[in-house]
């Protein structure tokens, strides 16, 4: 799988509106910039735990068996299939941002990475997608660390440009909601071709 496939399917899934967006949002609505800012540092943070986690037990499963990182890879192609179709079945339910109350903004980085760091879909996710790009078995912690943190730093610039523009996709729900369809079926697109594409590559390795 090459860089440009990693950056375009990476930059695909980050801008797609989520859970995270959601959080971040509501975090800008109860409390201003200042709080929602912190929440995306949090949820940075918390990213980051998830993308050490994963980079190490992947290295060690490599290490272990070269078939059982190959089934790795199917099972994780498998799984990025389902999110696709999951994410192509909800595409016409919209974005939604639950209301929260303000803490202040040391409060809203503390409960990002704590709420972040708990999810177990971003485990599962890292877990999934991160093992699809790996170039060859030599430095596998340094790529899986690598393609981690370019997954976090995009998901973090698009929360922060989500924060900055909380209040103009307030003010715009209606097309807030049809942009958000659009990225949902692309998203779900690109992850069910992923899935598919890694899955055909590897039947005649």
């Amino acid at each position: 799988m090459s860089i440009l496939a990693f950056i375009i399917t990476a930059l695909v899934l980050a801008i797609t509106p989520g859970p995270g967006i959601a959080y971040v949002v509501a975090r800008t609505v109860a409390g201003g910039r200042p709080e929602g800012l912190a929440s995306c540092l949090g949820t940075g943070i918390g990213g980051m735990l998830h993308v050490l986690a994963a980079a190490l037990g992947l290295s060690l499963i490599v290490a272990q068996s070269a078939l059982a990182f190959s089934l790795v890879k199917y099972l994780g192609a498998a799984y990025l299939v389902y999110l696709g179709i999951r994410l192509l079945l909800r595409a016409d339910q919209g974005f939604s941002v639950e209301p929260v109350t303000s803490q202040g903004a040391r409060r809203a980085l503390l409960e990002g990475i704590v709420v972040e760091a708990l999810n177990v879909k971003t485990a599962l996710f890292f877990l999934a997608f991160l093992p699809q790009f790996l170039a060859s078995e030599s430095a596998v912690v340094l790529q899986l660390v690598v393609m981690g943190t370019v997954c976090v730093a995009l998901n973090s610039l698009v929360d922060v440009g989500a924060v900055l523009g909380a209040e103009r996709l307030l003010r715009s729900e209606s097309s807030g909601r049809q942009r958000a369809r659009v990225l949902n079926r692309l998203s779900g697109i690109t992850l069910v071709g992923l899935g598919l594409y890694v899955a055909a590559s590897r039947r005649g390795a």
